[in-house]
Parts: structure tokens; sequence; C-alpha cells
């Protein structure tokens, strides 16, 4: 049996395929696996008493869940949703959005598959677009979602030591360059891998150079505000007509659910429509009936506000504290954690890749996951890639120090036996 090209294409090895088999095998329970490499969310017990009391509320409620589970929504999704995810967007963030500007996926690696391919790849006029990645390292999910090689172009970041072992990537924006073969921008905020979040300049700045050339500037908002709210200081939410901005249920810790949101201007919101239609007929209802009231009462916020984000702040700490008293003196660079729950350690000079320290920790049963992933679009050798690890902090304390622990002992092997 032969695969077309297609076939061969998004069936073949990826860095995302990596990260979702050991993901899933590790929380499957398949051996004695410390997992610090996927993007599953911490079980929040506060958080996970108000999804089940939602969903105790959902099954007494007679009607409500038979047609959760029992009726298509139509191809933007579920309508109630829609309209109060709107006012909830207009009161919170005084943005100009009704229920037409928004749809749902099933998932936001099913939102960037649809965006990427409808501004980047063959237009009509033979012209070929690519999707300009502002600052690399990015999100491991985008490199693969493109139907056309090449798909991507990234810039390298301006990389500012902040002291005490820390660092930050900037924008560098007298190195980037927008030209005519540019369809989009994109970015995430806070950004997977990193934990950086851009400040609300760069976001301007970006959202300037999308503007002046015509085309979107993407936000990848899925730990952002104003929900889930993973964000450890100061940074304004942000939407216009040439942003699409992409948010996502699973990080307030309903991955299960698949539903992903995309906010853009009516023509976007239409078009996602018709290729839900397509592809999948109709997005999910079940994320978006669980969290309605949540929407609707504004609950949803004060979740965000003043339990999600100050637990993972805290989750952040302690794994930075970790970090320094297990790493001693070894060279061991913390980008800055601002958001997200995800710390990018950066070991400058190791004689190895990160994809061989990543085998040696998966020899010991801990999972992370190599830098070499995150940079899609960056063509010309950078050792920088190679020097780099993503870990999560989302896992109980104790599984993330034993992680923690484990790395430290391995990287400094490496340092000084190769």
């Amino acid at each position: 049996m032969q695969f077309s090209q297609f076939g061969q294409q998004f069936s073949g090895q990826s860095g995302i395929l990596q990260l979702m088999d050991d993901l899933g095998k590790a929380l499957a329970g398949a051996g004695d696996v410390i997992m610090l490499g996927g993007g599953n969310p911490a079980y929040i017990t506060e958080v996970q008493t108000i999804f089940r009391r939602e969903m105790y509320e959902l099954l007494r409620d007679e009607g409500r869940f038979e047609r959760m589970v029992g009726d298509y929504a139509p191809p933007e999704g579920h309508l109630a949703f829609l309209e109060a995810l709107a006012g909830l967007l207009r009161d919170a963030c005084g943005w100009d959005v009704g229920p037409q500007n928004i749809a749902l996926t099933n998932g936001s690696q099913t939102a960037f598959f649809y965006l990427f391919n409808l501004f980047g790849g063959v237009f009509p006029d033979g012209s070929f677009k690519r999707i300009l990645l502002p600052l690399a390292p990015e999100y491991i999910g985008y490199a693969d979602v493109g139907l056309a090689q090449g798909l991507f172009v990234a810039q390298r970041p301006e990389i500012q030591h902040l002291g005490d072992r820390l660092f930050k990537y900037r924008v560098d924006f007298d190195a980037l360059h927008v030209g005519e073969d540019i369809g989009a921008i994109c970015v995430s905020r806070p950004t997977n891998p990193t934990g950086n979040v851009l400040t609300d300049g760069e976001v301007a700045g970006l959202s300037e150079l999308a503007r002046n050339h015509d085309i979107p500037l993407i936000i990848d908002n899925a730990y952002g505000m104003p929900f889930p709210g993973i964000i450890f200081g100061e940074a304004s939410p942000v939407w216009d007509e040439h942003i699409v901005l992409c948010m996502s249920l699973s990080k307030l810790g309903l991955p299960g659910t698949r539903t992903g949101i995309i906010i853009a201007n009516e023509d976007v919101i239409r078009a996602i429509s018709a290729m839900n239609a397509v592809i999948s007929l109709s997005p999910g209802n079940a994320g978006a009936v669980l969290v309605l009231d949540l929407v609707r009462s504004g609950e949803i916020l004060r979740l965000s506000r003043e339990v999600i984000g100050p637990f993972y702040k805290a989750k952040a700490e302690q794994a930075v504290h970790w970090l320094r008293h297990y790493m001693g003196d070894t060279t061991c660079y913390i980008h800055k954690p601002e958001g997200a729950f995800f710390l990018w350690l950066w070991f400058e000079g190791l004689p190895i890749t990160t994809k061989t320290l990543y085998e040696r920790l998966k020899q010991r049963g801990v999972i992370v996951v190599p830098g070499e992933y995150f940079f899609p679009g960056i063509s010309e050798p950078w050792r920088h890639t190679q020097e780099c690890i993503r870990m999560s902090y989302a896992q109980a304390g104790a599984v993330v120090e034993a992680g923690i622990k484990i790395i430290a002992e391995e990287v400094k092997r490496a340092y000084d036996q190769g």
C-alpha cells in the first residue's frame, strides 16, 4: 500500500508526533516516567471542582446534555457560547466584537492548520507566500501543519542577558524584513516554548508592520489574557480587524475537550467556518457547553486571575529555585519565566546536541523536548538551536524536582565527558 505525498508528509516522523506520543504513553502509565515534556496543564483542585460542578448542573438540566452530545453545532460553533464570549470580550477588553467575529475549531492545532494554509502557500496568481515568525524559537506544533514545503521563514531574536543567569529573547526589528512573499505574521504570547511574553511595544510594532503590508498578525494566545491568564507580569490583551487572535480552553484545564477559538474579522471567520464544514462538519460542543455559564457570569476571568495565574507563577518560581540548586555552577541559562508553564533552558557550549541529551534523559525515565524542534523557518546553521530544551513544571512538585535533579546530573555529565 502506498501513501500520497500528503500521506507521507503527515504520517512521517515529526517533533509534534514525538511529543504527543511521549505524552500519551506517560499519561497512560506506560512505565515509571517523569513527564516534563508535554503541554498538559496541571490538575488544579479548585478549577477541577468548578468543572465538575458545571458538568453536574449540565447533567441535571433536562435537555442540555442531550443537545450537547446529540446535535451538530453550526460550522462556526455553538451559537450561545459565541454570543457569551463576544459579550465577555466587549466588557473585559473593550473590543468591538460580536459573535460574527468568533469561530470554534476542534482544538487550536486545527485552527493553525486552517490559518497557515489560508494565508500561506500558492496563491491564485501563482505567487508563493510564507508565514513569518518574527521571533524564533516558536511553538513545535507549527512546523508540520503546512501543506506546502518551505512555508515558514523565521527571524533570530536578540538575546538580552538579565543577570542571575536569566536571559530574554526580544524581537530584532532592525533585522526584521516583511517582503512581498509574506502572507501573515505569527507569534505566540506567552511564547511556547520559552515562557517569553512579548511586550506591548513589540506587539504594537508587529501590528503596525502587518497593517502596513495588508496582512494579518496571528497571535497565539493559548496561555494569555483574558483567560487562562498564565502571564506573570503586565501585558495588555490586543485585538483589531487585521489581528487573528487564537485562544483555547486547553490551558484552563480542558485539553480533552479540544476547543480552539479564533477571533478575527468577518471574512476570516466565514473562511474558517467553511473549512470546518468541509473538514469536520462542525466543531464539537462539549467544551463550549461546559464553560458557557462560566463565560456568561465572568467566573472564568476570576478563575484565571485568582487561581490559575498565581498557581503557575508559584510553580515557576519553585522550579527556578530547584534548577539553581541542582545545577550549581554548571552552565545553565534560564529564559525569564513570564508566562505559560514551561522553562526554556540554554546550555551554552554543550558538547552534545539536545537531541542526544533528550535520548539520555529518556533512558533515565525523564521526558523533555529538545530545542531543535522549535526553530521552524531558521535555515542557516545556528548552534543555539541545539543547546536548549523545554521542560514543563505543570506536574506535581515532587515529580518536577526529581526530573530537574536528573536533568542536572546528565547535563553535568555531558559537559564533563561529552
